[in-house]
C-alpha cells in the first residue's frame, strides 16, 4: 500500500521489451537507500516489485497487464517518474489509500496557471467515472490529489507549487497520458451493494 505522497522524482535508465512484458530500470537515490529484492516501489503510481538494486538504481519486471493499463510502456531513457516506497505500518497516511493498482490512463486536456497553483483537467474514461467524485481522492501518476470538479468525460485537480516542483506534474503537457487510480473504497462499496 502507498499514500500518494511522492518521495522523489526518479529517472528511467532503461526500458527493455521482452515479448509482451518489459524490464524497467530506474534511478532514485532515496527509494533505493533501503530497497531490497522483493520490495514494492510505485513508479508513476504502478506498484512494482524490485528484482535488483545496485547503488542508486533499481530494476523491476513489468507484466502485460501493467503495460496494458498504464503509461509505463511509453517511457524512454531519461523520462522523469514519480517514486514512492510502500508505506510502513508505523507511518502517517498523509495522502489516501493508494494500492498501486492503476485502473487506466487519462490524457491531460488543459492546464491553467493560477497565482500560486495550476488547475489541470484530465479526460475521464467512462467506466471509471462512477468512482470519481468532487472533493474525493484520486491518484494521478501515483500522486494523491483531491478532485476539484467532475463533468461528463473529464475531471479537474488543482496543484500547489510543491506538487508542481517535486513531481512530474510540473512538466506534463496537454496530450500527455497519465496513470489514474480511483478510490478503492468506492470500488469495494459498489461491489458490496451490487452483490446484495
Amino acid at each position: 500500500m502507498f499514500t500518494g505522497i511522492i518521495e522523489e522524482k526518479g529517472e528511467v535508465v532503461a526500458l527493455e521489451r521482452a515479448g509482451d512484458a518489459a524490464r524497467l530500470t530506474v534511478r532514485g537515490a532515496l527509494v533505493t537507500s533501503d530497497a531490497r529484492h522483493g520490495d514494492s516501489i510505485a513508479v508513476n503510481g504502478v506498484c512494482l516489485t524490485v528484482v535488483d538494486v545496485k547503488d542508486d538504481v533499481f530494476t523491476v519486471d513489468v507484466v502485460k497487464e501493467s503495460l496494458d493499463r498504464s503509461s509505463l510502456g511509453v517511457l524512454t531513457e531519461g523520462s522523469a517518474v514519480n517514486l514512492e516506497r510502500a508505506v510502513r505500518a508505523d507511518q502517517r497516511l498523509g495522502g489516501h489509500i493508494v494500492q498501486g493498482h492503476v485502473d487506466g490512463t487519462a490524457a491531460l486536456l488543459s492546464r491553467s496557471p493560477g497565482t500560486n497553483w495550476d488547475d489541470l483537467r484530465f479526460s475521464l474514461p467512462e467506466p471509471l467515472s462512477r468512482y470519481v467524485a468532487e472533493k474525493g481522492s484520486i491518484a494521478i501518476d501515483g500522486i494523491s490529489l483531491t478532485v476539484t470538479t467532475v463533468d461528463d468525460g473529464s475531471f479537474g485537480v488543482s496543484l500547489i507549487p510543491a506538487t508542481l516542483r517535486l513531481t512530474t506534474m510540473g512538466e506534463r503537457q496537454v496530450g500527455d497520458l497519465v496513470n489514474i487510480e480511483v478510490d478503492v473504497i468506492a470500488k469495494y462499496v459498489e461491489r458490496l451493494v451490487v452483490r446484495q
